[in-house]
């Protein structure tokens, strides 16, 4: 195991999936696939869930609400050094864009399959990650600035020429 930069790298043969469902489920199968032992987390709701009857081992981490199980990092880090694994997968969602989640993975020596904590702060922002591309020289699509009202939005979206996107800077997930 070594640190380059902040990040963990070794090889590892127990791998923790820290989501439920098809994703979990992909994962799990890419594991058994390269002969990665796996680890499931499970909550009251999915205790008969396809992910907790595939994986290698399953551990319980309490109650439906996600804030309470899924979400807390404190229980899944728990679960990782009681089964002895070497790396977490996030999948998407839950903690996959939390940077706390992945530097914790990497303050425990356990690899955090996904991007360093600095890039998930840098990319989880919308505004940031504009921002951080432009200034390194990448090409963006047309947009705007916050803080526009919105008369001179109207006329942003007819210079650009329609249809146009509107994307909150902040939240998503569906909502």
């Amino acid at each position: 195991m070594k640190r380059e930069d902040g990040l963990l790298t070794k090889r590892f043969n127990k791998l923790l999936i820290a989501n439920r469902g098809e994703i979990a489920m992909r994962i799990l199968r890419a594991c058994h696939e390269l002969g990665i032992h796996t680890v499931a987390i499970y909550s009251d709701a999915d205790r008969n869930a396809p992910h907790v009857r595939y994986a290698d081992e399953a551990y319980h981490i309490g109650p439906p609400p996600a804030r309470e199980s899924y979400l807390d990092i404190n229980k899944i880090l728990d679960v990782c050094r009681r089964a002895g694994v070497q790396a977490v997968h996030p999948g998407y969602g839950f903690l996959a864009e939390r940077a706390e989640f992945a530097q914790a993975c990497v303050d425990n020596d356990i690899v955090f399959v996904g991007p360093p904590a600095h890039a998930i702060d840098v990319m989880g922002d919308k505004q940031t990650a504009r921002e951080t591309v432009r200034a390194a020289g990448v090409p963006i699509v047309p947009g705007t600035e916050p803080g526009l009202r919105d008369e001179d939005m109207l006329a942003a979206a007819e210079q650009m020429g329609f249809p146009v996107l509107v994307k909150a800077s902040a939240g998503g997930g569906g909502k």
